[in-house]
């Protein structure tokens, strides 16, 4: 028998959201710096869909800040426990920020319906201004985190809440002229429960991604099918079994398989064959290999029979 083992680089070099750090830390700058201002306007206006979006800026630089803890951790260094260090703590906190989405939906939804029943007093000129200001500071942190989010899922989700919470923002402008316009204080508790609805799709996708990776599924750009069939039509492999792929964290998927072959003399040029195939038409740098006998695993299995 015959094992390789090859990998493209280190879980801090293959980790994407590290790569992006440095715009995270500004996004989060940017939103905390902002966040006292708008809750103390949501406050001070008595208006539900500032409040919805102060939360949403609230929640956005928690997820900001874990992102960064992530890759704080997932940069440390593997150790005998750890043998993949800490690259996994990303998807964990893509978790956090899911949950907590969630449960802040549930919460807008329910004062949404509490002040149906009673609808209060809304200041709408102090609405207005405060939701405009957040509107650009969402746009800026949006333009920062814009680059990161199709490499990253921590990344994506801190830019999916920096996105629904510029929505938000728009949302409050228009409920802030109804208010303003009209005097129609049932449009803030609308505009609130909108705000909150809108996430539950995009929250639900990155809950579903996060806990797709921690069960170590199968990455869905992977065909594991056709993986196979690739495998299997390489010069003296004769069968190919106990096939994995999984993600460690985003940007760095592993891959491992036992590979079959006829004579042992053709183990190194299968296994070289193999590990360029998968790196070059898969995408799969961080692999390990088994090289079985054919001879001797058809004779272990008479053995088993027996």
């Amino acid at each position: 028998m015959a094992a390789g083992h090859s990998h493209g680089g280190s879980a801090k070099a293959g980790t994407a959201a590290g790569r992006h750090k440095s715009r995270l830390a500004a996004a989060l700058a940017l939103t905390a710096s902002f966040m006292v201002a708008e809750v103390v306007g949501a406050f001070w206006t008595g208006s539900l869909a500032l409040l919805a979006d102060a939360a949403h800026m609230l929640t956005d630089a928690g997820g900001l800040a874990l992102a960064l803890i992530a890759i704080r951790f997932a940069e440390k260094p593997a150790t005998p426990q750890r043998s993949y260090g800490y690259v996994r703590m990303e998807i964990l906190s893509a978790l956090a920020n899911a949950v907590v989405l969630l449960l802040l939906t549930v919460y807008i939804l329910y004062e949404a319906y509490q002040r149906f029943l009673n609808p209060p007093p809304i200041l709408g000129g102090p609405m207005l201004a405060v939701a405009a200001l957040g509107l650009i500071v969402n746009l800026i942190s949006m333009k920062l985190l814009a680059g990161g989010s199709s490499e990253s899922l921590n990344v994506k989700g801190a830019y999916f809440e920096v996105l629904s919470d510029m929505l938000g923002s728009l949302g409050v402008i228009v409920a802030a002229l109804v208010v303003m316009a009209t005097g129609w204080t049932l449009a803030d508790p609308i505009v609130g429960a909108g705000i909150g609805l809108f996430i539950v799709p995009r929250t639900w996708n990155l809950l579903r991604q996060a806990v797709h990776i921690l069960m170590e599924g199968t990455p869905p750009e992977i065909d594991m099918a056709l993986l196979e069939k690739s495998l299997l039509g390489l010069r003296g492999v004769t069968a190919v079994h106990d096939l994995h792929v999984w993600t460690l964290t985003s940007g760095l998927d592993a891959m491992s398989g036992h590979v079959v072959v006829a004579d042992m003399a053709d183990a190194r040029p299968v296994l070289v064959a193999a590990g360029t195939l998968l790196a070059d038409d898969f995408g799969l740098k961080h692999t390990t290999i088994q090289i079985e006998d054919e001879a001797i695993r058809r004779t272990e299995g008479h053995e088993q029979r027996l």
